[in-house]
């Protein structure tokens, strides 16, 4: 099957069994990528860091190293008869899988700069203006209901106030604190 790599010298017989094997492998995640399959790109590394912030990405993972070889090896393919150095062509080659693997890390940077958290939580409504739409009792005495909306949104949530009047259905408010998970709300 690959018998004109009989015939070649041993650096460049190895620099297509690297590029060959790594863009088979490369294949395979990538359909696994699109189908969701899991192939474990997990490696434990054995040492302590102080990393203060969360990496969506790994340094020393498969799809990286996959990356690295990716590059080395089909630019020791490419450029093997034109560069008369070896020892250039295997460097040139190393800063061309770097490459790889940052363009890697770059367009995962971009994703994730795509991703939204749209995630509700009662204290982002601080703030926030709503309408009333059942009647809110005055002096935390009872509770109405408010709309309000948030990130696109709408929201039907029970409402307190401080308040010596009722606020009447229509009313605009605007939230004041949270209490036992009711917005304190006051008429604006």
């Amino acid at each position: 099957m690959f018998s004109f790599l009989q015939d070649i010298e041993p650096l460049h017989q190895g620099f297509w069994y690297i590029a060959l094997a790594s863009s088979l492998i490369f294949l395979i995640q990538t359909v696994l990528t699109f189908i969701g399959g899991d192939y474990g790109d997990d490696f434990d590394v054995d040492f302590d860091s102080e990393v203060t912030h969360e990496t969506p990405f790994q340094l020393f993972s498969l799809r990286n190293l996959i990356n690295f070889l990716l590059g080395f090896g089909w630019t020791g393919v490419a450029f093997y008869d034109s560069m008369e150095s070896k020892g250039l062509l295997i460097f040139i080659a190393c800063l061309i899988g770097v490459g790889f693997v940052l363009i890697f890390f770059f367009l995962i940077i971009q994703i994730l700069k795509l991703t939204e958290d749209n995630t509700f939580k009662l204290d982002d409504l601080i703030g926030a203006v709503g309408e009333v739409y059942l009647n809110i009792p005055a002096n935390m005495k009872g509770k109405g209901k408010i709309l309000i909306s948030m990130k696109g949104t709408h929201h039907e949530l029970q409402a307190m106030t401080e308040s010596d009047m009722d606020i009447a259905t229509g009313h605009s408010v605007r939230v004041i604190y949270i209490y036992d998970n009711t917005l304190v709300v006051a008429k604006i």
